[in-house]
């Protein structure tokens, strides 16, 4: 096997009562990056990771966790936050950690060592005798992160880890996430808001029906699927030459004071454009390619199988 990859998932199978949630899904996360699970909900996303965490078996198919098949011992290794948290509403935020460290393998005095470094980190350490239901949406979601990474598993699988958090502690949570990867931890960040992964993921495997729709790093899927749009900021009077070029080679998409979104054929007509333009004497203030968004990818990919 491949140790430069973390997790490797191979034709993997799932179904419940008839209805295949997940369909020969195929797909490799790299070791110490932060991986992308995308496709909306009921797509097949918890149920995926329901089988990586060995809390469900696949029905076929095959998972390696770093290079070994997975097998009863790897939990220790995976940190798992899901989207409906797991917290005792009742219990003290101190308590419950401490007792959720010790699951997961820690001995007493690591555990109370690595809790505390984590809220004074979070600036919480106050919140160790409150009743976890005392606390806003967004304090029990701190907690849930901390519970979920207290033990260092080299493997995180966050699902919807943004969720109910307001936006300062939204930026909290994405830098500590980003400081796990440097450190080595692999990331897998479940959810369906796409405008969150093109944030902090580098691949991403997006599913639909259970089925893989597309695979690969951000940045090339984004190549792979552009149009030749181009955002054009300018000052000065466009020239008559532009509306006699050949639509085949250059359309206006929109345009107003001053802007203008143009597709062009390719590069090549881009960049006589651009000279066009200039030797106009237009002051041109931007000349950008419009790269699409992975929503929009995801909206044209469902378009075109359906």
């Amino acid at each position: 096997m491949n140790t430069g990859h973390a997790l490797r998932l191979q034709d993997v199978v799932k179904t419940y009562n008839g209805t295949t949630a997940v369909d020969h899904v195929s797909f490799e996360v790299p070791q110490g990056t932060i991986y992308g699970l995308l496709g909306p909900n009921g797509a097949g996303k918890t149920s995926l990771i329901r089988i990586i965490t060995t809390i469900t078996a696949a029905d076929s198919g095959h998972i390696w966790l770093h290079g070994q098949p997975l097998n009863s011992s790897h939990p220790e290794q995976i940190g798992y936050m899901p989207e409906e948290r797991g917290l005792y509403k009742k219990m003290k935020v101190g308590p419950q950690l401490l007792y959720l460290a010790r699951l997961k393998g820690l001995s007493a005095k690591e555990a109370r060592q690595k809790i505390q470094w984590w809220l004074e980190r979070f600036e919480c350490t106050d919140w160790w005798p409150k009743k976890v239901e005392e606390l806003s949406k967004g304090m029990q979601q701190k907690i849930q992160f901390i519970a979920t990474v207290v033990h260092e598993p080299k493997l995180l699988i966050l699902d919807e880890p943004f969720s109910g958090l307001d936006p300062v502690n939204t930026n909290l949570i994405k830098d500590e996430i980003r400081r796990l990867r440097d450190q080595g931890t692999t990331i897998i960040f479940s959810t369906h808001r796409m405008e969150q992964v093109e944030e902090v993921c580098e691949q991403i495997t997006l599913i639909n029906h259970g089925k893989n729709m597309l695979t690969g790093k951000v940045a090339d899927i984004k190549q792979q699927f552009k149009q030749h749009l181009y955002r054009i900021v300018y000052n000065g009077t466009l020239p008559p030459l532009l509306a006699q070029m050949p639509q085949e080679r250059f359309r206006v998409i929109e345009q107003q004071a001053g802007e203008l979104l143009v597709q062009v054929a390719d590069e090549t007509i881009a960049h006589e454009l651009l000279r066009l333009l200039i030797d106009h004497g237009l002051h041109i203030r931007l000349f950008q390619e419009v790269l699409p968004s992975l929503n929009e990818i995801f909206i044209r990919l469902v378009q075109n199988a359906e």
